[in-house]
């Protein structure tokens, strides 16, 4: 596809002015006629040899997997092979749902020259997404046109939820400092329910630590030291129901969660136990629990393209599938947005899990509550909206007062679930109440 550049644009407006000009003086038309023909057979074999130019070479560098949110660099290299100098512009078609910086970009490259074009992407929905060719637009030798190509090889890409704080928490692990992150490790000594190993009596250590038998064999004191139960198993239920679509910032509530869960589900396969996973809300996937490094590969794999749906959650329809599928009592780890509304049924679906299992209620609560009640009131309007939040916070505790009578319950907004619901799974650990 050929566009007219801005030269031949302006070769254009001049030829009208003359034309106008001839029009009130006759003697003109000679000079209009010489014009008019000259600038259309310079035209049209700018455009015969802009048709007839070699493409140059186009190829996309890009990772194939990104994070949700997180700035990625992706370069694109173009290699001129055609025999001539070329001026262009080049473009690259991004997906719909990412952002990015850096283009358009002009280039001047002479013949055997190449160029490594970078621009910066951000991701800002979950799945797979897809890069079409680039676009360049090649000026014409005489610069009158632009030649429109699309080149280079289209590339899809997987956006997955942001696991940097994985990484992060990994780092901190290594180094023993996870108190960097929030996480209220406190050493114990002796308190666990799996014995780990015998060593010599310190100050503290309970007397029903001591091992009487060894320290009568060695002559000197002996405690039996334990550790926290391994082997056990995590569920996380998670709705992809419609109120997890409302946005804190960038990410979505359902973003938040996800990222909350996988958290969870690494500190969790650190200590041992198996991880698994459960939907709800339109969406219905199962991933048993497993173990091992594998097992977080899979949970990402598995919720990677999990977007928000227009379902409310079945809570009591869901309860009774994990039943049957799960017959191991296990840590369910529900994460979803509970209204007032849900009462009946999610208290009948958290008194059928807590038959078998130990269930923990993750609610995200919205950051637009607290902050109307935070606002000063000035106006009968903010008078009435900070009575409104007053009021909607009052049933909302009152609610989650009865549910804690089946489960225990998180009510946090989105930014602080991911280490309340860690430390509430440590805590959990430590007094052997999974």
């Amino acid at each position: 596809m050929l566009m007219p550049a801005r030269p031949l644009l302006a070769a254009l407006v001049a030829l009208f002015a003359l034309a106008l000009a001839a029009s009130f003086a006759p003697t003109l038309d000679g000079l209009l006629r010489v014009a008019v023909i000259g600038l259309f057979a310079l035209a049209a074999i700018d455009a015969a040899r802009a048709l007839r130019a070699a493409d140059p070479a186009v190829r996309r560098r890009a990772p194939h997997v990104m994070a949700l949110g997180a700035e990625t660099g992706i370069v694109v290299q173009v290699e001129n092979s055609t025999g001539r100098t070329l001026r262009l512009r080049l473009f690259d078609h991004v997906p719909a749902a990412f952002s990015f910086r850096d283009l358009p970009r002009e280039l001047r490259l002479v013949d055997g020259a190449s160029a490594a074009v970078p621009y910066r992407v951000r991701a800002e929905a979950r799945g797979e997404h897809l890069f079409d060719h680039c676009e360049l637009r090649l000026a014409s030798p005489w610069r009158l046109w632009w030649r429109r190509r699309r080149l280079g090889e289209p590339a899809r890409v997987r956006v997955y939820p942001n696991f940097a704080a994985l990484t992060r928490f990994a780092l901190l692990a290594t180094d023993h400092r996870l108190s960097q992150l929030g996480l209220l490790l406190r050493r114990r000594r002796g308190d666990g329910l799996d014995f780990h190993q015998l060593r010599e009596y310190r100050e503290g250590d309970a007397p029903r630590q001591i091992d009487w038998k060894a320290s009568s064999r060695l002559r000197r004191l002996i405690s039996r030291e334990y550790r926290d139960e391994r082997d056990q198993q995590i569920v996380l239920l998670i709705d992809c129901g419609r109120r997890m679509a409302a946005r804190d910032g960038a990410l979505s509530h359902l973003d938040h969660a996800l990222n909350a869960a996988l958290l969870l589900a690494f500190v969790a396969l650190r200590q041992g136990d198996a991880v698994g996973m459960m939907t709800m809300g339109g969406t219905s996937r199962w991933m048993a629990p497993r173990k091992s490094r594998a097992a977080l590969d899979g949970l990402l794999e598995g919720c990677f393209d999990l977007h928000e749906t227009l379902a409310s959650p079945d809570y009591r329809r869901c309860a009774t599938d994990l039943m049957a599928r799960q017959g191991r009592r296990a840590l369910v780890v529900l994460l979803s947005n509970v209204r007032d509304e849900d009462d009946d049924d999610l208290r009948a679906a958290l008194a059928l899990l807590r038959r078998r299992h130990r269930v923990v209620l993750a609610s995200l609560r919205e950051p637009i509550i607290e902050a109307a009640l935070r606002a000063p009131v000035e106006t009968l309007d903010t008078a009435l909206a900070h009575a409104a939040s007053a009021e909607y916070l009052a049933r909302r505790r009152r609610s989650f007062a009865q549910l804690e009578q089946a489960a225990i319950c998180l009510d946090v907004e989105p930014a602080d679930l991911p280490l309340a619901l860690v430390n509430r799974y440590l805590d959990l650990k430590r007094e052997g109440r999974l």
